[in-house]
């Protein structure tokens, strides 16, 4: 490893600190070095607040060294004004003159106009410096802007035996039928409050009644995306209770008050998972978890329109009941959360 990559690799410990709470800005983490010797560091810890490398240069205590420092930051420095001004003139105001920057900014306000501010006043600029492990970084905004959707997940837990569900049972309660621990339950409120949406389907409403939020976590609860082509859910239903942002994907227009819920009308007769996902990039979601039933999960799959897949098998058995989906096993990796397995697929190379 050399000297630059043992900065940028700073930078990437320290952009982590922001995991799930800097939407929709990436992550980012600033290191300053003078003679070998960091002089500060900082990362971006929620939208609207200082980037990185405001933070770095704050965090300097004498600050004439700057202009005899390298300044080191995991993504490409802005250029525009947002809710914050420009790194880039920050940078420059302070006549750093070496900027190192891992990878360039996906975002189009961005795109290497960063790079060529710098340049433009002088500054040595080197870009590129662990590329892979940046993009890994902050996969969720890269997918965002490249591809134009949000980074998928799918999550399910599945029997010993391969079932989702039993069969259902005449007059059931509307509550879910537990596979797994409660430390794979905890992990999965985790999971829950680092990504921005979560989506079910009709079924998974109507028989579960779920929350979808992370009552058995600290974090910051995930937009519900909610199917329900015929409006069959009840009011009633917890995903109507207004605690959390809510989006309904229907067929028909419903006149139902709710201040923290809205209703997206799609063509059910075309395919919907691209008109889904264009909704949810106009609203600005990076990332969601689908945890629909059967069908949901499986359409995903099936168009290989995902990411990654987390798969919890516990120790129970159905005999028979509701089949999991299937997936192809490239690319897997197993742990275990004490007796429960759980399996982590990529969809990428």
């Amino acid at each position: 490893m050399n000297i630059q990559e043992k900065y940028i690799k700073r930078c990437i410990e320290l952009a982590r600190n922001g995991f799930g709470t800097t939407y929709p800005n990436p992550m980012v983490g600033s290191v300053i070095v003078y003679e070998n010797q960091i002089i500060g560091e900082g990362w971006h810890k929620k939208a609207g607040e200082p980037h990185a490398e405001v933070n770095a240069i704050r965090s300097v205590k004498d600050k004439s060294l700057l202009k005899k420092a390298t300044i080191y930051v995991s993504l490409e420095p802005c250029s525009h004004f947002g809710k914050t001004p420009p790194c880039c003139d920050l940078i420059i105001a302070n006549e750093i003159p070496n900027v190192v920057v891992g990878t360039v900014d996906p975002n189009e306000k961005v795109a290497g106009n960063g790079i060529k501010k710098l340049i433009a006043a002088g500054i040595n600029v080197t870009v590129g410096v662990l590329e892979n492990e940046c993009h890994e970084l902050n996969k969720r905004f890269f997918t965002f802007h490249q591809k134009k959707r949000p980074y998928i997940l799918l999550k399910w837990a599945e029997s010993q035996d391969g079932f989702l569900a039993p069969e259902k049972e005449i007059n059931k309660e509307r509550k879910p039928v537990w596979i797994t621990n409660q430390y794979s339950r905890q992990l999965v409120h985790k999971w829950r409050s680092e990504e921005q949406a979560i989506l079910v389907g009709t079924h998974t409403v109507i028989d579960d009644n779920p929350k979808l939020n992370t009552r058995d976590w600290a974090g910051s609860n995930p937009v519900r995306v909610v199917l329900d082509q015929n409006n069959r859910i009840s009011k009633d239903s917890f995903i109507f209770d207004d605690s959390v942002k809510t989006i309904v994907f229907t067929k028909s227009e419903i006149s139902f008050s709710a201040e923290n819920t809205t209703f997206e009308v799609i063509d059910f007769n075309q395919n919907i998972i691209p008109q889904i996902l264009t909704v949810l990039h106009q609203n600005q979601i990076q990332s969601i978890i689908i945890e629909g039933g059967l069908q949901t999960l499986q359409s995903f799959i099936d168009q290989n329109i995902w990411d990654e897949a987390r798969v919890f098998i516990g120790k129970t058995s159905f005999e028979k009941g509701i089949k999991a989906p299937v997936i192809s096993k490239k690319n897997a990796s197993k742990t275990y959360i004490k007796n429960d397995e759980l399996i982590y697929f990529s969809n990428h190379d």
